[in-house]
C-alpha cells in the first residue's frame, strides 16, 4: 500500500499555480485532496474534476485563510466527509506589487490584508487541523514562504515582511507541534505562475540569469512539497528551491 493512500491533505489556495500543481500529484499518488480557495472557484472546481477523471479523490471547499471562523468551519466539513485532516499545505498567499522605495505607498489595508491573509492564515489554518492530525496519529504542515522573506526584496515591502514572518512561524510552530505534528517551509524564487501575466519578458529575462537558467515551474515546487510531507525526520527546516537565484 502507499503511504499516501490514507492521507487526507488540505491544500489552501488549492485550485492554482503551486495549490493546482500539487493537489493534481498527491492526487496521482493516491491521497484524498481538499483545494480550499477563497474567490478562485472556477479554477477549483476545474481542478478538482481534472482529478476525478483521472480516478484520484478529491473536492472543493471555499473559505477565507483569514477568517479563523471560516476556517475552523471548512476543517469541520472535511472532517465529516474524510475523517481527520492527516496533512496541510499552507498554500494560499496574496500580494501587491509596489516599488519598495514607494513607502507612501503602502497603507493601512495593505499591510493588514497582506500579514492577515500570508501570516495568520497559516496559523489559523495549523491551529484549526492540530487535533484531526493528531487523532490520525501523526502528519504534517508545509508553508509556503518565499525568498523575499530572506532577502528583503520582492513584489513589495509589505509581502517580503509577511514572508520573513511565515518562515518565523514556520519554526515556531515545529517547536509548538512537536513530536506529533512536522513542520516545514518550501522557500520558492520565481515561479511561472499568474503572478507574473503581464511581465513574461522580464521573467524570460531573469530566467537566463539564474544559474540553472530556467525560471522554476508549479510542478517543480509541488515535488519540494511532497518530499516535505513524506519525510519522517525532518521538522522546521526552510528549503530554498530558486534556481539558484540567491547564490
Amino acid at each position: 500500500m502507499s503511504y499516501w493512500t490514507n492521507r487526507v491533505i488540505l491544500i489552501t489556495g488549492g485550485g492554482t499555480g503551486i495549490g493546482r500543481a500539487v493537489s493534481k500529484l498527491l492526487a496521482e499518488r493516491g491521497a484524498s485532496v481538499v483545494l480550499n480557495y477563497s474567490r478562485s472557484q472556477q479554477a477549483a472546481e476545474e481542478t478538482v474534476q481534472h482529478i476525478l477523471n483521472q480516478g484520484g479523490r478529491a473536492i472543493s471547499i471555499q473559505a477565507n485563510v483569514a477568517n479563523d471562523t471560516e476556517v475552523r468551519r471548512m476543517v469541520k466539513k472535511v472532517t465529516d466527509i474524510y475523517g481527520p485532516i492527516t496533512d496541510l499545505v499552507n498554500n494560499a498567499g496574496f500580494t501587491h506589487h509596489i516599488p519598495l522605495s514607494d513607502l507612501e505607498a503602502i497603507t493601512d489595508d495593505i499591510w493588514n490584508e497582506l500579514m492577515d491573509v500570508n501570516v495568520k492564515g497559516i496559523f489559523y489554518c495549523a491551529r484549526a487541523v492540530t487535533e484531526s492530525i493528531k487523532h490520525a496519529g501523526s502528519g504534517a504542515i508545509v508553508n509556503l514562504g518565499s525568498i523575499a522573506g530572506s532577502t528583503g526584496s520582492g513584489s513589495s515591502l509589505p509581502y517580503a515582511v509577511s514572508k520573513a514572518a511565515v518562515h518565523g512561524l514556520t519554526l515556531s510552530l515545529a517547536h509548538a507541534l512537536s513530536p506529533y505534528i512536522r513542520v516545514n517551509a518550501i522557500v520558492p524564487g520565481a515561479v511561472a505562475t499568474r503572478w507574473w501575466t503581464g511581465n513574461e519578458e522580464r521573467m524570460h529575462q531573469l530566467g537566463g540569469q539564474l544559474l540553472l537558467q530556467r525560471i522554476t515551474q508549479p510542478e517543480d515546487i509541488a515535488q519540494m512539497i511532497c518530499a516535505a510531507l513524506e519525510s519522517q525526520s525532518m521538522t522546521g527546516q526552510l528549503i530554498t528551491v530558486d534556481g539558484g537565484q540567491t547564490l
